[in-house]
């Protein structure tokens, strides 16, 4: 019996953001690559979304739920619908991708067996010359960031090549990786959830790609804000979550003067931007969660194949130190 299900799933996660829906989705409607399914996951929008996308999109699976559930569970009860057998694609829902967007993940993912996660190039989308991510890294101070953010795109990121991990704005999932280490964790909620599954597959001995030519024009911090009460508490706790899941001891212990050093600067610049308290209980909350943060360590360390030595060369010293890290505070680090 031929199996008629699509290769590729497209998971899109939507919260009140119907102004950037035609874009996103008229985009998708033009890819040259065709087999593939689109599921639109709305996070208990307001904004009569939902109702938009039915009548408008009809193609549009649409999976309704009545809360917002954050960026991870709603991606995870996207790929609980999912029929795409080979591949899932993650999309924010304020993108507008090129018509080789999906064809070129999939050539990208098909080079290699190994391959588990593939990067798209997001420039951004009022400023169509600016790199927004071509991948996510982590660096040696326990951080993590997007390769390439607020450079001018010069044709610098254009040539494929490995990377730690893609950003879930725009990536490409190896279906078989995601059952391998699982999809997002839900306990993230938003930010840095792509970090830690990257984290997750790499450890199991995946690779990660660039796609340089398929390209998301990206509305960055559409939904959650820039150095919104909201990210800052989000990011501060989740680069502590990914650290203390991922990390192995050897390489917490030889960083941590320099993380310890990091997250001290943080919290005085959230201090700084009216942003303390946010920050203080983004930390009282890992020292709640310290428990089942380990219960999880020990369900990477099961699936971990990499070693120690191979683990620290996945690690960056980052860009421009102090200077970027004050610069980047405005996301919330």
């Amino acid at each position: 019996m031929n199996d008629s299900r699509p290769l590729v799933s497209v998971i899109i996660l939507n919260w009140n953001g119907r102004a950037y829906l035609k874009e996103c989705l008229d985009s998708l409607a033009a890819q040259t690559f065709r087999d593939f399914e689109t599921i639109l996951v709305d996070n208990g929008s307001k904004d009569e979304s939902a109702g938009y996308v039915r009548n408008t999109y009809p193609w549009v699976r649409l999976v309704e739920l009545t809360e917002n559930t954050g960026f991870a569970a709603g991606n995870n009860r996207g790929l609980a619908e999912a029929h795409g057998v080979q591949h899932i694609v993650t999309l924010n829902n304020d993108t507008k991708i090129v018509p080789e967007f999906l064809a070129e993940l999939v050539r990208a993912v098909n080079a290699d067996s190994g391959i588990g996660m593939v990067a798209a190039k997001m420039l951004n989308f009022f400023q169509q010359g600016r790199i927004d991510s071509v991948g996510v890294r982590p660096t040696k101070a326990g951080l993590g960031e997007n390769i390439g953010v607020g450079k001018t795109d010069e044709g610098q990121f254009d040539k494929p090549e490995e990377v730690f991990g893609p950003c879930a704005g725009a990536a490409l999932y190896r279906r078989k990786m995601l059952e391998d280490v699982g999809f997002f964790d839900a306990d993230f909620f938003a930010y840095y959830e792509d970090l830690d599954l990257a984290w997750r597959g790499r450890l199991a001995g995946w690779k990660a790609v660039t796609a340089p030519r398929a390209v998301a024009y990206h509305v960055h911090s559409a939904t959650g804000g820039r150095m919104s009460p909201f990210t800052v508490y989000q990011v501060q706790r989740n680069k502590w979550y990914v650290l203390l899941k991922n990390w192995p001891a050897i390489l917490l212990l030889r960083h941590l003067a320099r993380i310890l050093g990091y997250d001290a600067a943080a919290l005085f610049l959230a201090l700084l931007r009216g942003r303390f308290v946010q920050a203080l209980r983004a930390r009282l909350c890992v020292l709640r969660d310290f428990p089942v943060l380990m219960r999880k360590r020990r369900e990477v360390a099961r699936l971990r194949r990499l070693n120690d030595d191979q683990t620290a060369r996945l690690l960056v010293s980052g860009n421009s130190a102090l200077r970027t890290f004050i610069r980047k505070m405005g996301s919330g680090i």
